[in-house]
């Protein structure tokens, strides 16, 4: 691995820029964490995957971390054991977003099911985690940018879930409750993630001139044009 390349000025300085809009995303709740009093999913669901789209897994993830340990640091949360923990399945969704086909990719959520079956309530409540075959499924379709985005968002939903089961008391008639919301709140992230990776790589794409080979990646058929929007030249 070229370490130059990896953090090299142009992605150092993206980096920076994710971390100042993941931080304002952070701010701005889009919905309520069910059976968690004060706790909400935030705008960084759609922002937050994306990262490894452009720098890779590694420095995807890393860039994630520091987005979340900002905020974490901002809004001043307490160090729990929990707080701590809910900071990992966005790091798995980037993972995810950037690699795809990758075996780990389809290990994660496979070995979250496995961790939620063995729990006594998960055993019971079994079939809400069928949702973590989706990455699985999603993998093999790796030019499909929504699907992309459905299993990254899925990716960070069964590591949430192992940590929520095994964190807080609930019962099976809790998970069974969450399966229509999960399938609405899922697709609306996927959603989000797709059309916050088409309009960041636009973005990108208008500065390709400036930015070197492999420092960031950018896809050219997500990208943009007046054309492609009916607008004229």
């Amino acid at each position: 691995m070229d370490w130059n390349t990896v953090y090299s000025r142009k992605r150092v300085l993206f980096i920076v820029i994710f971390g100042v809009a993941a931080l304002i995303a952070q701010q701005i709740n889009f919905s309520q964490v069910l059976g968690a009093e004060n706790q909400f999913f935030t705008m960084f669901q759609f922002l937050g995957p994306i990262a490894g789209g452009f720098l890779g897994p590694i420095a995807g993830a890393a860039s994630v971390l520091l987005a979340e340990i900002g905020g974490f640091l901002l809004l001043g949360k307490d160090v729990t054991f929990v707080n701590l923990m809910r900071l990992t399945p966005m790091l798995f969704a980037a993972y995810y977003f950037a690699t795809r086909t990758a075996k780990i990719s389809r290990i994660v959520p496979l070995v979250a099911m496995a961790a939620f079956l063995l729990h006594p309530v998960g055993a019971e409540a079994w079939y809400y985690s069928l949702y973590w075959l989706i990455p699985v499924i999603a993998s093999f379709l790796p030019e499909n940018l929504f699907m992309r985005s459905l299993g990254a968002t899925f990716t960070a939903h069964s590591v949430g879930g192992v940590v929520w089961i095994y964190t807080f008391p609930t019962t099976a008639a809790f998970w069974t409750a969450l399966i229509p919301i999960v399938a609405f709140e899922r697709l609306m992230f996927a959603g989000g993630i797709t059309s916050s990776f088409i309009v960041v790589n636009t973005v990108l794409h208008r500065f390709v001139s400036v930015i070197p080979v492999n420092a960031l990646w950018i896809d050219a058929r997500y990208v943009l044009t007046r054309q492609g929007l009916g607008l004229k030249a």
